[in-house]
């Protein structure tokens, strides 16, 4: 069978699906070949599960502020099995939500394996397919060969599929993922432990929050053993036996299961990248310009294919751009300096712009901050705090960054992000009333910096 198409997506995710449907409204002829689950990775086995169970997490601290608050709740328990059912509904739900989207569209949902064969023809099972565009949005998939024996660990996927709550669990890994499902499992009575290569988790996040945020893991209970690397992962010998982690400072690590969040990869293997000629870097990704075109005529790629920016609404944003780009003649571009992320864990963090680290090696910069116990935790006598951070550059007080560790800290700084979006200085926040009480207000309230730093040195002619 021989189907012509304006442009044939590869990936049935947040950022193919999106891509589909705003080609389509430009009136071109589309269709979006998927051979796992319609939804993609944030949908069906990322943001979305993760967070409900995040949502899951929180009530055991929400039931000990309960207390504080003159409320009684005796003897409740968590039930991982009937939460598992009532995600698999939402789930359901959600990608027949999906499916629905791409049908009101007028794109054609193919399933199956796609595979490029050249000359603007893919290949799914025995149909032959034709587009004058491709777009590849295939997504990533957690990476298996950091070290000896780690494909025998459980991967995120497996956590969201587990019925009950295992008594202990050890996360390899210091990024996102693995802080997040740490914090997750450890709100549900696991006893965590987190083991990772860099002196603090979260790399790549302001170091003021780093570590606060590990101090605030370790108040919890969750073992952080940093700054070691790892070697070889054993698998359990006989029945009630551990998994062992051997790190290369001769120490081992055990707990009954594990969960590798070492990080993602590519998926391009198996798409015929090769005979379209399309170049992949050595991770995999798929190597794209500002523009998100391949090293090949008439071929695309956004999202996580081409580890740029892992984020589900960046995949959006690309897929978008590129519609808009290739099929209504925009000039448009996604831009990916100015991206704001947050990580779902106990206490939550958000960031936005620069970290203090990176402003501090472009020029002048003044740094404020506000660190407080919360009004609402303090009453119930709950220890947690929150943290606060404007950079600001020390020429023209133009806001550079704002990070925040604390109960609504993606919300705050989602709203935030629109402020360094429209170039916002730190006389605009301070002259913006505040909104009392909130926790929010103290971003607009922080009057002197608490440090300055003069920039890079200055080294005349000799």
């Amino acid at each position: 069978m021989n189907q012509e198409f304006d442009l044939l997506v590869i990936g049935a995710g947040s950022g193919g699906v999106a891509a589909a449907r705003r080609a389509a409204s430009h009136g071109a002829k589309v269709a979006i070949v998927e051979c796992d689950r319609v939804g993609g990775t944030c949908v069906i086995r990322g943001c979305i599960p993760k967070k409900l169970m995040m949502y899951a997490s929180a009530y055991a601290g929400l039931f000990k502020e309960a207390a504080g608050y003159g409320w009684r709740v005796d003897g409740a328990r968590f039930d991982m099995a009937a939460w598992a059912e009532c995600k698999a509904r939402e789930l359901d739900r959600l990608e027949a939500v999906y499916e629905g989207l791409l049908t009101d569209s007028g794109v054609s949902l193919l399933r199956g394996a796609a595979v490029l064969q050249g000359d603007g023809v893919v290949r799914v099972g025995d149909r032959q397919l034709r587009a004058d565009k491709i777009l590849v949005a295939t997504g990533g998939a957690p990476s298996t060969d950091a070290f000896d024996g780690l494909a025998t660990a459980m991967s995120s996927n497996d956590v969201l599929a587990l019925k009950a709550v295992p008594d202990s669990i050890l996360v390899i890994g210091g990024g996102y993922i693995a802080v997040e499902f740490a914090s997750i499992l450890a709100g549900l009575g696991c006893q965590v432990s987190m083991a990772f290569r860099d002196h603090l988790p979260l790399r790549g996040f302001d170091e003021d929050l780093r570590r606060r945020f590990a101090e605030a893991l370790d108040a919890r209970g969750i073992v952080l053993a940093g700054g070691v690397g790892m070697s070889k992962l054993e698998q359990p010998q006989g029945a009630g036996g551990a998994h062992v982690l051997h790190r290369a400072d001769g120490s081992l690590l055990r707990a009954e299961l594990v969960l590798n969040a070492t990080g993602r990869r590519a998926n391009t293997a198996d798409l015929g990248l090769v005979n379209a000629g399309v170049r992949v870097s050595d991770k995999g990704a798929i190597l794209v310009d500002v523009d998100s075109r391949t090293t090949a005529a008439g071929i695309w790629a956004v999202g996580d294919v081409t580890d740029r920016i892992c984020l589900t609404p960046v995949a959006i944003a690309e897929g978008r751009a590129f519609a808009d780009a290739a099929f209504a003649g925009s000039a448009q571009r996604m831009d990916h300096r100015l991206v704001a992320s947050a990580v779902f864990t106990d206490p939550p963090l958000a960031s936005v712009g620069l970290t203090e680290q990176e402003a501090v090696r472009v020029g002048p910069v003044d740094i404020y901050e506000a660190d407080f116990r919360p009004m609402k935790s303090a009453f119930a006598g709950i220890p947690s705090r929150t943290y606060m951070k404007l950079v600001v550059d020390g020429l023209s007080h133009r806001v550079l960054g704002v990070h925040m560790l604390g109960i609504d800290a993606p919300e705050i700084v989602q709203s935030l992000a629109v402020a360094l979006s429209c170039g916002a200085s730190k006389s605009d926040f301070d002259r913006t009333i505040a909104v009392h009480p909130t926790a929010a207000e103290e971003f607009v309230l922080m009057r002197a910096p608490t440090r300055r730093h003069p920039g890079p040195s200055f080294v005349g002619p000799t």
